[in-house]
């Protein structure tokens, strides 16, 4: 990164830290408290910031939830899944939050999850984060599952004659996912994965994996990762002489990666949800007015920022908890472990939620509440996302 670059980044970090402090100023017991994870720094950043827009804007568009004040207590995690470990028990032990939402990436959501679970604390996910049984039972996820997304795009792989792919993603659990869905998927739809190439979020070069899958000769190929670290794979594959079609998952669909990527990811073809191309809707879609209403609100609390996917994840999450809370307000009182207990059975009854993403239905035995409403396929056309079906 350019010395002006990291000046750039530094003073937006700077200013999405300063407007968040707004957020929490007001009466030093607000009624309901909600702690915030988020990698406001480190190689997950470029997901991160968007996050941390996603919650200034449910703020400003819904400033109090069940009719009580709300105080958020932001902390940066640095991309660092130990530290959104430590932030989330600071946040349950020393401020005593009622929710946790956070935090960008599967390993550190992951990580809150355990702290979640150990405490009894509703955690609200908006990475891909998936557990079953006890060990995610204090938990949901705001972005759609892998296996959902995944199978739209093999069943647009299938309808355009795909027969083989080739996979590189990150070496990681976000990886992990996109890698079994694409196997699973492709086994129910005549195609088949040649190649498993992996690389770290935080590496420079994806040259050698990038050589593998040219060399296995797929019809087109899959990129297994995220945000702007996403485009290393695409760029390797570029330099290395790769001219077919190439794929992509949701956890793409980001300014950040769209810039970085540049000419060697135009033409991607990827599922998202129905909010990134929410002008694009027809009338009748349920999702089409909530997300003209996020991007309403993005512009009023970040001019200029683009509304991209993640930072409606966030978003999403706010709303679920809106709605819980409203639910479990009358059963306990906020700062209590009673609370804590009535807003996490209210979170998993959720049932017909609209939001930007997505309808959520949550239950007891799915961290995961999206269906197949959740989901569109876009193509990137000179740097803007298209909806194709």
């Amino acid at each position: 990164m350019q010395k002006n670059d990291k000046i750039a980044r530094s003073a937006l970090v700077g200013a999405l830290m300063g407007s968040l402090v707004s957020i929490t100023a007001g009466p030093a017991l607000a009624d309901i408290t909600v702690g915030f994870v988020t990698a406001q720094s480190g190689p997950v950043s470029s997901l991160g910031i968007p996050y941390a827009r996603g919650i200034q804007a449910a703020v400003a568009y819904m400033p109090e939830i069940a009719g009580q004040k709300v105080r958020v207590i932001t902390l940066d995690d640095a991309s660092d899944p130990s530290t959104a470990s430590k932030n989330a028990r600071k946040l349950v032990e020393e401020e005593k939050v009622d929710v946790l939402i956070g935090s960008a990436g599967s390993p550190s959501s992951l990580a809150m999850a355990a702290v979640a679970r150990e405490t009894k604390t509703p955690l609200i996910s908006i990475a891909n984060a998936n557990l079953s049984g006890e060990d995610g039972a204090w938990m949901v996820t705001v972005p759609q599952e892998a296996p959902l997304m995944i199978s739209a795009i093999a069943e647009h792989m299938k309808k355009n004659g795909v027969k083989t792919v080739g996979y590189i993603g990150f070496s990681d659990a976000w990886g992990d996912l996109v890698y079994n869905a694409m196997n699973q998927a492709g086994e129910k739809a005549g195609i088949k994965v040649l190649t498993n190439e992996r690389y770290a979020r935080a590496d420079s070069s994806a040259t050698a994996q990038a050589l593998k899958v040219v060399a296995a000769r797929p019809d087109v190929v899959l990129g297994g990762g995220s945000g702007a670290p996403g485009a290393l794979a695409y760029r390797a594959l570029a330099e290395r002489g790769w001219k077919g079609p190439i794929y992509g998952t949701h956890a793409l669909i980001n300014p950040d990666f769209v810039r970085v990527g540049g000419a060697a990811v135009e033409g991607l073809i990827a599922p998202t949800g129905p909010v990134v191309v929410a002008e694009q809707l027809p009338d009748d879609n349920p999702m089409k007015k909530i997300g003209l209403a996020f991007r309403e609100a993005m512009a009023k609390t970040s001019p200029g920022a683009p509304a991209d996917a993640f930072a409606a994840y966030s978003f999403d999450a706010w709303l679920i908890l809106a709605d819980a809370a409203g639910r479990a307000i009358g059963k306990a009182q906020p700062g209590t472990p009673e609370f804590r207990v009535a807003l996490h059975d209210a979170i998993n009854s959720t049932r017909d939620l609209v939001g930007t993403h997505g309808v959520y239905s949550f239950t007891p035995d799915s961290r995961y509440g999206t269906d197949e409403r959740s989901r569109v396929v876009v193509k990137l056309e000179k740097g803007n996302w298209k909806l194709l079906q």
